[in-house]
């Protein structure tokens, strides 16, 4: 009977491997956008943290005043990589339902 289980579980443990690498692969094609400075930096990234896109205003482009764009493109990657996180979080505490928690390795 213990036997049993323990089949049961390598073979759920299995599948739920599959469907975390399913839904890795899949947040490549998931998009997330943030912007700062009221639209003027804006940057999208994909739900595996890469940067696709980085669109600056040219009003933002003030030659007395780089520190302000230095840091409203600060902001906005910041704000787009903690939204693809979050979106990565969300897509696989929806297959492992919170498991990932208990410290198992690769959850």
């Amino acid at each position: 009977m213990a036997q049993m289980n323990m089949q049961q579980m390598m073979k759920q443990a299995q599948k739920m491997q599959k469907q975390l690498l399913e839904a890795q692969d899949k947040l490549k094609d998931v998009e997330v956008s943030a912007s700062a400075g009221g639209g003027m930096v804006k940057v999208t990234a994909t739900g595996d943290m890469e940067i696709t896109s980085l669109t600056i205003d040219p009003e933002a482009l003030d030659p007395e005043d780089v520190e302000l764009l230095q840091d409203m493109i600060i902001a906005a990657v910041n704000d787009v990589l903690h939204s693809a996180q979050d979106a990565a979080n969300q897509s696989m505490s929806a297959i492992t339902g919170g498991l990932g928690g208990l410290g198992i390795p690769g959850l």
